[in-house]
């Protein structure tokens, strides 16, 4: 996927991604929050296929769906998305694992691991960038961000049922 942002003076900021398929997107940004989105067949770089604008309620709703936020297909629940040695992972709290009715502070998971935990999804809640007295339950879904191996690391001590942290 290539990406050009393009500033649009007293407008906002143009992103023209072209799609491993040869499509192109264009997304217009304005600087009263508006997003128009444009969709050009890749044989044809000068006619819209479509073309949506939202707001930007409307816009930040949309990109929690595209995102993943608002609901992970199940095929890919576990499989994390790398980049270099940064990943964000999804996980599942496990029953008996260390980290249940624990808050996210008392773990000093910042400190101690070097994650962050971004959102969390309780059942149909949604809460993103979860505060240090955010309490962690068992099934909650974690969706946490950091480098490789302190994701692991955290995955395995506090939120596996297997191993226990002091």
């Amino acid at each position: 996927m290539i990406v050009k942002e393009i500033e649009l003076p007293g407008i906002g900021r143009k992103f023209e991604v072209e799609i491993a398929n040869g499509d192109k997107v264009v997304v217009i940004v304005h600087d009263d929050g508006r997003r128009e989105i444009y969709h050009f067949d890749k044989n044809d770089y000068e006619e819209s296929l479509s073309s949506v604008t939202l707001s930007d309620t409307e816009s930040r709703q949309f990109a929690a769906i595209i995102g993943g936020i608002i609901y992970r297909p199940k095929a890919i629940e576990n499989i994390e998305m790398a980049f270099d040695e940064l990943m964000i992972e999804w996980y599942r709290i496990e029953p008996g694992s260390f980290s249940v009715n624990r808050t996210i502070g008392e773990l000093d998971i910042r400190q101690k691991y070097e994650v962050s935990v971004i959102a969390i999804v309780k059942g149909n809640e949604k809460i993103l960038n979860p505060g240090p007295e955010t309490m962690i339950h068992e099934g909650d879904m974690l969706v946490i961000s950091g480098e490789r191996h302190g994701v692991k690391r955290i995955i395995r001590e506090m939120f596996s049922a297997g191993e226990k942290s002091e």
